[in-house]
């Protein structure tokens, strides 16, 4: 049985799509079988390993959560995208953001992307899912399908502020819907500790959540190379396996396989 970890804020720009590829690309070095889920309309998690034009993707997430709306049978291969370093992905598009008109008349819309995760939960040891910048269904859906959400938060004022929105919403979907769901921990990114406005966010971040939801050991400083790395549609392992934001995330992967055992 895979271990489900959504990785999730309604922040955009916060390197959400990075972490998932690079988190489970690092996860399958290990030897994991590992399925990435791109959940945002945007495809940026789809575009990030290497399909440049997620519109043009016919079978997606959008596809198979309609299926699920309409009570279909699913096929757990199909559509599935095999990327060159190890893991599986299951793409998305634009088609995604029309999805929330059909889950307006769903029953039980909450739990939709949950049927499609417990049917392909057997074959994965770890299922990540690329959440939208947003607090709506579609997130929803993800925190109801999992059993950890990682939250990564860049080192500047604005992200932060919008961090106890996210943390009330998962605490929702806690005592209401999906009674399992953990917080992995609060994720720093993009960091360029040589500032000290980094340095005094990461604390106000520490002394304001470090007792209770807690900040990851690790974190992810700010570099060029991961976004030049999905450009490429490649892993920063297999882009720049020498450089100071590739360790970042080796410590990461770390800490992640170590928090699940």
């Amino acid at each position: 049985m895979a271990k489900v970890i959504a990785v999730a804020n309604q922040k955009g720009g916060v390197g959400k799509s990075s972490v998932v590829a690079n988190l489970g690309i690092g996860m399958a070095l290990r030897g994991k079988k590992v399925a990435l889920i791109d959940a945002d309309p945007q495809g940026s998690l789809t575009a990030s390993l290497g399909f440049q034009d997620p519109d043009e993707i016919r079978y997606t997430l959008a596809t198979i959560m309609m299926k699920v709306i309409n009570e279909e049978e699913i096929d757990p291969a199909e559509g599935v995208l095999h990327h060159e370093e190890g893991v599986d992905l299951i793409p998305a598009n634009i088609e995604l953001s029309g999805l929330e008109v059909s889950f307006a008349n769903a029953m039980s819309r909450e739990l939709i992307l949950k049927e499609y995760v417990d049917l392909i939960r057997n074959d994965y040891d770890y299922i990540l899912i690329d959440c939208m910048p947003s607090l709506g269904v579609m997130t929803v859906n993800a925190l109801v399908a999992a059993d950890r959400v990682l939250i990564p938060v860049q080192a500047a004022y604005l992200p932060v502020k919008g961090l106890q929105q996210l943390l009330k919403t998962v605490l929702v979907v806690k005592k209401r819907l999906n009674k399992d769901l953990e917080i992995e921990g609060i994720l720093i990114t993009m960091v360029d500790y040589r500032t000290n406005y980094a340095k005094d966010i990461t604390e106000m971040l520490r002394d304001n959540y470090g007792n209770t939801v807690g900040i990851m050991k690790s974190h992810i400083p700010f570099s060029v190379k991961v976004a030049e790395a999905s450009a490429e549609g490649i892993s920063i392992y297999c882009y720049a396996p020498r450089c100071k934001v590739t360790e970042s995330f080796e410590r990461l992967t770390e800490e992640v396989l170590e928090n699940e055992e």
